[in-house]
């Protein structure tokens, strides 16, 4: 995600580099150095799992969010949608295997009223309870480790989930009429019954029917579209690669669309709605930015590639999976960093909310990358005018376990800085190891701060407990014998 206000609030920084955001935060200053020290990542209490039936995962940030016992191996989501009336109709089949012996289980799903619910082609109880769960009775329990298919069907106007951080999460309605899904952490329950959870990745298939005369994007790779007789058309995407439901999106509109394919046949597809046309000399240069973000993170993980180009002013851009959508004030460094998230952050998903370091700290650093390759920047002055300029109130912000609602602030901007202490500390060739060898390692799965912790430990050699102290757990800038590792030293 990159935070949109941040970008219009960053034109002075944007001289010396297109930086992810300039958000501050409160602290102390530098005559109150140091951090307190954090347990070591062997000493964090590893997250329980929830119990069978449990209407939340075990996030802590949002302890509703998800549920227990089960594993989401596919979506199948089938939605019409007229945008004259802005209703919805769906037919979701969430297909899973249990985890425990089920007597009921939950989905999140907002507002839309459900009208049946059927597991493996049967009849089930349903009952809806609190904002967005639909508790489901089977005729008889599911057996643990029973593969079971749950089919609901819904109709309704979509609401947006909430207000974040950010701005509107969510189903959201475009200037156009069309509508479009996007939001961090919440965004797929305005639309389909999901498990959401970044923890529970899964396959993602969508088969969209609109009125002639729109059209549809999503994720993954498209498959030819199907024209009825009655003035509807339907449009397939289908995501092989795993996942998390935040990251899934539909986009209906009039779109003008471009398609191409990259070296080693990786499909290309962009849409651009009416008005964001212009986005497409931007969009030109994406076979370059994922040419360099694979030399720095290794092949790209990814089924397809492209872009999705709103014409409207919402307060973020998001990189849905394989595909990310761009505001309209999105320009190239936007989309240097929605797409360094294919690795870290889609490919590479957090365990807990209180990760999202692993997600927007690199996406952030790898616009620095990008400057210092591309614009020949001298990426250690940056960080000395960065530290020369910060406030005590922008070394407040922590970098893991921030407390739930402050997720997407200092990550944008303390993020790549703390990122270059870091490769100045353990030397460009670790360093440079960390950037390919974790999404690597991690692909296709979930990962938490404590293990990056003590991967990077492992592959510098060296005791980096006191580093990471200062830089990613502590809410106090970081005294200079961290703040200013190797060549940062004068």
């Amino acid at each position: 995600m990159h935070h949109g206000t941040a970008v219009r609030a960053a034109c002075l920084a944007l001289a010396a580099l297109s930086l992810a955001a300039c958000t501050s935060r409160s602290g102390d200053d530098a005559a109150q150095e140091g951090a307190a020290t954090p347990p070591r990542p062997t000493e964090q209490a590893e997250q329980a799992e929830p119990e069978p039936g449990a209407d939340g995962a075990g996030d802590p940030y949002y302890p509703d969010d998800g549920n227990g016992g089960y594993d989401v191996t596919d979506y199948h989501v089938s939605i019409s949608y007229n945008p004259t009336s802005r209703n919805l109709d769906g037919n979701t089949v969430v297909t899973a295997t249990a985890t425990g012996e089920l007597e009921t289980y939950n989905l999140d799903l907002n507002g839309l009223k459900v009208s049946a619910v059927e597991i493996d082609g049967k009849a089930a109880k349903f009952d809806r309870s609190g904002e967005h769960e639909l508790v489901i009775t089977p005729g008889v329990p599911i057996a643990d480790g029973a593969t079971f298919a749950t089919r609901v069907r819904y109709a309704g106007v979509p609401a947006s989930a909430e207000e974040g951080t950010l701005g509107v999460n969510g189903w959201q309605i475009s200037q156009s009429g069309g509508a479009f899904a996007a939001g961090e952490p919440h965004s797929a329950t305005s639309w389909f019954p999901a498990n959401d959870t970044p923890r529970d990745k899964a396959t993602f298939t969508l088969d969209a029917r609109v009125p002639d005369g729109w059209s549809v994007i999503s994720n993954g790779r498209e498959s030819p579209a199907t024209k009825g007789s009655d003035g509807w058309t339907t449009f397939h995407w289908v995501e092989p690669i795993r996942i998390a439901t935040y990251l899934t999106t539909v986009g209906i509109d009039k779109w003008t669309f471009e398609r191409s394919t990259l070296p080693g046949g990786l499909p290309v597809v962009s849409a651009y709605a009416p008005g964001a046309e212009d986005k497409r000399q931007v969009e030109s240069q994406l076979p370059e930015i994922i040419e360099f973000l694979s030399s720095k993170f290794g092949p790209y993980p990814q089924s397809a590639a492209g872009g999705i180009y709103i014409n409207e002013n919402i307060g973020f851009s998001l990189e849905t999976q394989g595909r990310p959508i761009y505001a309209s004030w999105a320009e190239l460094d936007v989309v240097v960093h929605e797409n360094a998230h294919q690795w870290y952050g889609d490919s590479v998903s957090v365990e807990s909310w209180k990760d999202i370091c692993l997600n927007e700290c690199f996406a952030s650093y790898a616009q620095w990358l990008w400057s210092e390759e591309k614009n020949g920047e001298n990426l250690d002055d940056l960080f000395r005018q960065q530290v020369a300029r910060s406030t005590d109130q922008f070394w407040s912000g922590k970098l893991y376990d921030m407390g739930a609602g402050n997720e997407f602030t200092s990550v944008y901007d303390k993020g790549p800085m703390a990122l270059h202490a870091l490769r100045r500390q353990i030397g460009d060739e670790a360093f440079d190891r960390v950037l390919k060898e974790w999404p690597a390692e991690h692909k296709d799965s979930n990962a938490s701060w404590p293990e990056f912790e003590q991967f990077v430990a492992k592959i510098a050699g060296q005791d980096l407990s006191g580093f990471f102290a200062a830089w990613f757990h502590s809410d106090k800038q970081p005294a200079d014998e961290y703040l200013y590792p190797g060549s940062l030293r004068k």
